[in-house]
Formats: C-alpha cells, sequence, structure tokens
C-alpha cells in the first residue's frame, strides 16, 4: 500500500471491535411468539484508501472468518472481466487491504489469487494490474483457474429449453476452498448489476488455451462462459441463480471506491463513491451495495431468486449495517442503456 501501513491499519481498526459482539451469531429471537428470525451484519465503510477500506470492512469478522477458514485454502477471486482495462476490474489495492486482513488473523499461509478472466490470458491481466507486486510482499500465489481441473454443470437455454454442459472451475467448487469474492461494483447490461455472486459463477467457467475476444484466438479455442448466459435475459438470470446454489462467495467484499455506471461491465463510466462493503451472506452484502448504487432491488432478478429461495438475506429489514449509514451514501448509477430489454424476465413468456 503507497500511503498506509500496517501500523495505520491496526490503529484504524479500534471500531472493529463495536461490532464483533453484535455479529457473534445470525440469529435474534423475537420475544412473541413468533418463528426466529434469521438476520445478517453488513459492514460499510468509506474513506481515501482502498486497502484501508477492504480491511476496516472485513475487521468486524475476524474470528467468524477465522473460524471459518480453519484448515482450508484461502481463495480470493478478484473481478477480472477484461485484462486491460483498469475499470473494470478489480484493483490491487483492495486485494492487498484483504492479505491484510488475513495476515492480522493469521490465515495468510495458503491463500491463492485465482481468476479466469473472460478477454484473454489471465496472467496478463494480472500483469497490466500489478498483482504480481503482491507476491513480492506477501505468501500469495497467482493462479489461472483455465489451467486448473474443473467439473461439469448444466445450465437452461432458452433457445431450447435443454441442459448445456459447462466446464467449471474445481478450485472454486471444491469443498476445501474458502472463497473470498473481492468485487467491483458496477452495473451490468444484462443483469442491471454486477456484484459478489456474479463474480464466482461466471469467474468459474473456463476457457481453452488461445482464446480470445481479438484476431489473435488460437483456432477452435472455446470460452464456456458464454454458456451460461443462457441466451437471453431469462436465461442469465435463471442460471445465475441455479448456479449460486453451488457456486458462491464465503466471504463478500465489495470495493465501491470507484464503480462503474451506464454500460458496464465493460464499457461503463466511473463514479466517485469512495465506500465498501462486507458481509460473510454474500446476499446480504449484494442487497446493500444495490441500495448504495440506487437501483430498485426487486428489478434484479437472480437477486430476487436467491431471497426467495432463502439463499442469504435479501430484506434490508434483517440486515444490520455496521459502521456507515446506507442513506448518507446512496449514489444513483446510471443503468444500462438497454435497461428496459434487460427487465424482460419480470414478464411471462409469451
Amino acid at each position: 500500500m503507497s500511503t498506509i501501513n500496517r501500523r495505520d491499519f491496526i490503529r484504524t481498526t479500534v471500531l472493529g471491535g463495536i461490532a464483533t459482539s453484535s455479529i457473534s451469531g445470525i440469529y435474534a429471537i423475537n420475544r412473541s411468539p413468533d418463528p426466529i428470525i434469521k438476520k445478517a451484519a453488513v459492514a460499510l465503510t468509506t474513506g481515501d484508501n482502498r486497502a484501508d477500506l477492504a480491511f476496516r470492512a472485513l475487521q468486524p469478522f475476524a474470528k467468524q472468518i477465522k473460524d471459518a477458514i480453519g484448515n482450508r485454502r484461502v481463495v480470493l477471486k478478484p473481478n477480472n472481466v477484461l485484462t486491460n482495462v483498469p475499470l473494470t476490474s478489480t484493483h490491487v489495492d483492495t486485494l492487498e487491504g484483504v492479505l491484510e486482513f488475513l495476515k492480522s488473523i493469521k490465515k495468510l499461509d495458503n491463500v491463492i489469487i485465482a481468476e479466469s478472466a473472460a478477454n484473454g490470458p489471465t496472467f496478463d491481466g494480472f500483469d497490466n494490474y500489478g498483482y504480481f507486486r503482491l507476491m513480492n510482499k506477501y505468501p500469495v500465489k497467482l493462479v489461472d483457474l483455465d489451467q486448473q481441473p474443473y467439473e461439469l454443470l448444466h445450465v437452461f437455454d432458452e433457445k431450447d429449453f435443454r441442459p448445456h454442459a459447462m466446464r467449471m472451475s474445481s478450485v472454486l467448487l471444491g469443498p476445501d476452498s474458502y472463497i473470498v469474492s473481492v468485487a467491483r461494483m458496477k452495473t451490468h447490461d444484462r443483469v442491471l448489476a454486477t456484484l459478489s455472486l456474479k463474480n464466482i459463477v461466471f469467474g468459474a467457467p473456463i476457457k481453452d488455451a488461445g482464446f480470445s475476444w481479438t484476431s489473435n484466438r488460437k483456432p477452435g479455442a472455446q470460452s464456456d462462459k458464454a454458456i451460461g448466459h443462457g441466451s437471453g435475459f431469462r436465461g442469465i438470470n435463471y442460471n445465475l441463480y441455479s448456479l449460486a446454489k453451488q457456486l458462491h462467495p464465503h466471504l463478500a467484499l465489495i470495493d465501491g471506491f470507484e464503480g462503474m455506471e451506464g454500460n458496464g461491465p465493460n464499457d461503463g463510466t466511473p463514479v466517485d463513491h469512495r465506500v465498501c462493503v462486507a458481509s460473510t451472506d454474500w446476499l446480504a452484502a449484494d442487497r446493500v451495495a444495490i441500495e448504495l448504487m440506487g437501483i430498485d432491488f426487486a428489478k434484479v432478478g437472480y437477486l430476487n431468486f436467491c431471497n426467495q429461495t432463502g439463499m442469504g438475506i435479501g430484506n434490508l429489514d434483517q440486515i444490520e449495517v455496521i459502521g456507515e449509514t446506507i442513506a448518507s451514501h446512496i449514489k444513483h448509477y446510471k443503468l444500462s442503456d438497454n435497461i428496459e430489454k434487460q427487465l424482460i424476465w419480470m414478464n411471462p413468456m409469451s
């Protein structure tokens, strides 16, 4: 970190203790005869240093995260859609903040940063975004998921209503992995917004060596990422929901220091937001991020499906926000130009 050292981190985490007792469990019992009400905690930080924001957002969950990691490998999954456009991808300082946090809880001995970039060789993105310097400071490995084992999962396609096989990363599916989604706050041209869940689900499909969006693509090289889009707005929302049962983060961190609005996730414009969201309930984290972006949650199909089937907490009334207040930091992100088309998922099939 260029402007803050570890001593500064520790000094800024005094407030982290505020949340420790309040998140020791996720259940609150009503004194009325009503059933147990499930709740979730989400940390919201603001400031002028990306790494510090990430560190402080994770601090309230320190004991919970340490216990959950146990002896598992920690997988930090950035969101590098493009390998050569910084605004589309997870900033190196955000990853450094997460690594400093893992160091503070003594869970830095088995950590990898793993990705399958969408448009080309994953290591090109690692290089362009300065990830290699992290290896000089921390005992962390960089991993290209395209070069790792995979499993076959099946998804829905609007065109033929048949299951289609996709090669999906075993690293992200494996029970020995503690998955941390280190995402960026961005609008999206198919599902309104891409946050912690989508980062994991669509980072898991792998591609062949030599695949590229450019004319340099190796003949015959394919990417399985497009299969998950299901040939339409209904298909992609359903597939995100369906795959979330097997592919979701154990810990969500969403960097909104500089978000993206408009025609994201690739062609949007920057939003100076300076917020960071973290939770051990990925759906609660995504729900808070949606609110911060000024987006109507009811219009985000895949997250509503996950909420309706109890994959996490999507009701703001059941989310305890630690740190800053949501209302003080809402920015209304401009949505994609094709927003009306995206909302077709809300209508019955004709």
